[in-house]
């Protein structure tokens, strides 16, 4: 205890209170002006500039391509990953560009690793960001994020699985290398021969890479209906075509098993997803078609022994306009009644495509598409990450067709819109937070803002 806080009253005392405070925080690692917090204020800040009505976000430029464009942590990367554009400029800057390889070079999927904080690394390269790709011959490496150069070297397996996919179980800690779905020989299906495994997981220590084990996903084991699988925190999570989802190894849920099965009732072609929450709060996210449900662990009531999985909040697509009476009268006075119902998916209905978290700003964001026609429009929506409540709303200006595949980034102020479409062509649209003025504001579209084309690198490109 200090001396002048025990020594009595006075103008002293409030100042002796405060002085110790001051060291406990210290003792702590609270600093009033370190890096950290100065970094957390600015973020604040600009969450609230980023949510407030007058902000706008406008498509700085773009770029396309016929190979897949991808995106980590304000790099863009083009031609199977050879090409390294910043994100961040106003318009594009190339940070590298690797020469080409050749098809049994190809790269499937990639991950960006950023060092670990308070950890010796065994060598200095490891403390910069690298990126983790998977070839299609099953090679693991370790790229510089800066240069592209090659920084390790792994032979995940031999010829009998096609590893494709990458993702976190811890994130920047442990990895997981996903095989396609593995299909049998068509002679093998015509002699009545039955596929029993269908997936094998790959674990993998990063920093340096090592492996940890493999996992197979068999039928006789999960049951005959499994259809995907993933790893998150530890959790296995396990869905099946029946619209259920199955989680293992976690005790609260597998052992002391009240609503760990998770139904979303509803009615579409396409299957509703679940995850963790990214966030690391424990939370669950369950999404479909006109519903996101964010679920939470909790004890039940009069019994601490056990936990359920409880809805923390909801947020729903906005279908006021949406009429969907299985019954109807025509203007003689017949009754006529639907042979089917209009599905949750419905293209005419608005409908989340994409949920995901910003992580430095705390927000919730969601992409929702309507498509009436060939015109399909989409909104980005920031939503409060604790209780779901609706932020703020951009409208994204290119038409968006359902039947193509999307990928929307939200990395503070800046949007990006990734879009394959027909014929292997990839187009790639940079939006960026600018502060509404009139003249901004008239030169909102497309139409009526003047565009320039560069060519950089090969490559052409259209900005503002």
């Amino acid at each position: 205890m200090c001396p002048q806080a025990a020594g009595g009253g006075g103008r002293a005392a409030p100042r002796a209170r405060s002085v110790c405070r001051l060291l406990t925080r210290r003792a702590h690692g609270f600093y009033a002006r370190d890096a950290g917090v100065a970094h957390r204020q600015n973020l604040g800040l600009l969450r609230q500039i980023m949510c407030q009505e007058s902000t706008k976000f406008k498509n700085v430029w773009t770029t396309h391509s016929a190979s897949p464009i991808a995106y980590e942590r304000g790099r863009i990367y083009l031609d199977n990953y050879q090409c390294c554009i910043s994100s961040i400029a106003q318009e594009p800057r190339i940070l590298y560009q690797r020469p080409k390889c050749s098809k049994s070079e190809k790269i499937e999927d990639a991950l960006l690793l950023e060092c670990p904080l308070g950890e010796m690394l065994p060598s200095p390269s490891d403390y910069k960001p690298s990126l983790i790709v998977l070839t299609v011959q099953n090679w693991l490496l370790r790229l510089s994020a800066d240069s592209g150069e090659i920084l390790e070297k792994i032979y995940l397996a031999g010829s009998f699985c096609k590893f494709r996919y990458l993702s976190w179980d811890i994130p920047q800690e442990v990895m997981v290398v996903k095989s396609a779905q593995n299909k049998l020989p068509a002679a093998a299906r015509q002699a009545g021969i039955q596929q029993s495994i269908l997936f094998y997981l790959a674990v993998f220590q990063v920093l340096p890479l090592s492996f940890i084990g493999m996992l197979e996903i068999n039928k006789k084991i999960f049951g005959n209906s499994v259809t995907d699988v993933a790893v998150s925190n530890g959790i296995l999570i396990v869905m099946y075509s029946m619209g259920l989802v199955r989680l293992y190894n976690f005790q609260a849920i597998s052992e002391q098993a009240k609503n760990g099965i998770q139904d979303m009732k509803c009615c579409s072609l396409e299957p509703d997803w679940i995850y963790f929450h990214p966030d690391m709060s424990g939370r669950i996210i369950h999404v479909g078609p006109n519903l996101i449900k964010v679920l939470k662990l909790k004890e039940v009531k009069n019994n601490t022994d056990q936990t359920e999985v409880a809805e923390d909040f909801t947020i729903v697509a906005n279908r006021e306009n949406c009429v969907n009476n299985t019954v109807t009268v025509t203007a003689s006075g017949r009754v006529v009644k639907k042979r089917f119902n209009l599905l949750d998916d419905d293209p005419e209905q608005e409908t989340f495509k994409i949920v995901d978290y910003e992580d430095e700003l705390d927000l919730l964001s969601t992409v929702a598409v309507t498509q009436i026609g060939a015109d399909g429009r989409a909104h980005l929506d920031f939503h409060c990450n604790e209780h779901g409540i609706l932020l703020k709303s951009i409208p994204l200006l290119e038409s968006w067709d359902v039947t193509y595949s999307h990928e929307v980034y939200v990395d503070k102020d800046l949007v990006l819109h990734i879009e394959q479409k027909p014929n292997r062509r990839f187009s790639c649209y940079v939006y960026q937070m600018v502060c509404d003025t009139a003249k901004d504001d008239e030169c909102s579209s497309h139409e009526k803002t003047e565009r320039v084309f560069c060519k950089k690198g090969g490559r052409i490109f259209e900005y503002i």
